[in-house]
């Protein structure tokens, strides 16, 4: 059977050819799907108990199922997702000020092998469907509305609102989301379009290694998301060390589909680096990448190495985070620093993984109930 959330809204008029539907109820039904996160037809009041019955027998609406949720001190919380086929997936919320993100996943697995990110052992295993993807910001949206996440952007505590719905996407989950194309333009198309969450592109960000077509093929789609890449360092010769991926894809390539993205006047293409000690963080390093990237419209987005069992790869000392920053600022290269979020579950970037015969016993999970 058929699964709804696998097709676009305008495509469900062919997926029900035969049912001969006006346009008001697909509306009603994409309502109820993408606004009020219901996913049973028999809960959809607005549809006659016999529709309800024949669309139940037509196409299925299936989500990935929540295991289980791990919350941070820091108030992130790590979820579990149950496929279908067996498969798991982790996606993070991660509640900051008036945000309240969803890091998502795109594929079980990850084929890139970047040599400081945990996911990357578990190897590529396969892609994720579009009803897989968009299924996590419906169940981390029922998630929110079962336990508001309190706004803490207002010094005063007593008037604080209480966020109830994910409002930014962040494509840095599990897998390379590229390397899924078409499955996540689709996705991306639900996120942003009136008919879906209607999200702002401006709030969606898709974040990867750097696959030229598909940089290019992402910039064609109209879609204009917010794009980050994985830099990581300055010079082939660190990179490919860092990420294999780079033998085919080197720097240069990269930055010649960046060129041939159509930025809008105040967008810029923010460019990710894994500070590892050691390794990519001394001065001539951060000198190098403001040569790099001086002639784009661009920023950086710094990110300290996060730590997991058996990496060979350690921390720098914040001297060294900021003194990095400091050389690409007086370079005239925005630059920030991304504060970890979640790393004491493993829930930061760089750690999702799920290993299915050690996870259970190295982590205490707490049980997930939904009420209808």
């Amino acid at each position: 059977m058929e699964d709804l959330l696998d097709y676009l809204p305008e495509q469900w008029p062919s997926l029900f050819s035969a049912l001969s539907l006006p346009k008001w109820r697909y509306d009603q039904i994409a309502d109820w799907v993408f606004q009020k996160e219901v996913v049973e037809w028999e809960m959809m009041k607005n549809l006659s108990k016999d529709l309800q019955t024949t669309l139940a027998s037509a196409v299925s609406l299936s989500l990935p199922s929540p295991v289980s949720i791990l919350e941070s001190k820091d108030g992130t919380k790590k979820i579990l997702f149950h496929l279908k086929d067996g498969q798991m997936i982790e996606s993070v919320i991660i509640p900051r000020g008036d945000r309240a993100t969803l890091c998502i996943s795109s594929q079980v697995g990850c084929g890139i092998g970047c040599r400081f990110c945990r996911t990357a052992e578990m190897g590529l295993i396969r892609n994720l469907t579009m009803g897989e993807i968009v299924g996590q910001v419906i169940l981390a949206n029922k998630i929110l509305r079962e336990n508001p996440i309190q706004d803490t952007s207002s010094l005063r505590s007593y008037d604080r609102p209480f966020l109830n719905r994910i409002n930014h996407i962040v494509f840095m989950g599990m897998g390379e989301p590229l390397a899924n194309i078409d499955h996540v333009i689709n996705s991306l198309r639900v996120l942003t379009s009136p008919e879906g969450f209607g999200m702002s592109p401006r709030r969606v960000t898709l974040s990867t290694s750097g696959l030229p077509s598909k940089i290019i093929e992402l910039g064609e789609s109209g879609i204009p998301v917010n794009l980050a890449i994985s830099l990581t360092a300055a010079d082939d010769q660190t990179r490919e060390q860092l990420m294999p991926i780079n033998r085919h894809y080197p720097i240069k390539a990269i930055l010649d589909a960046v060129r041939q993205l159509p930025l809008k006047k105040r967008q810029r293409v923010t460019f990710e680096y894994v500070l590892l000690a050691g390794v990519n963080d001394r001065p001539e390093d951060a000198k190098k990448l403001a040569r790099l990237l001086a002639p784009f419209k661009s920023k950086v987005n710094l990110i300290a190495f996060n730590p997991y069992e058996g990496s060979p790869f350690s921390r720098p000392s914040n001297d060294s985070i900021l003194l990095f920053q400091k050389i690409l600022l007086e370079k005239m290269v925005p630059t920030t620093i991304r504060q970890s979020r979640g790393d004491d579950i493993l829930g930061a970037c760089g750690q999702l993984a799920w290993e299915k015969k050690t996870e259970q016993k190295e982590i205490s999970w707490s049980p997930v109930v939904f009420s209808t």
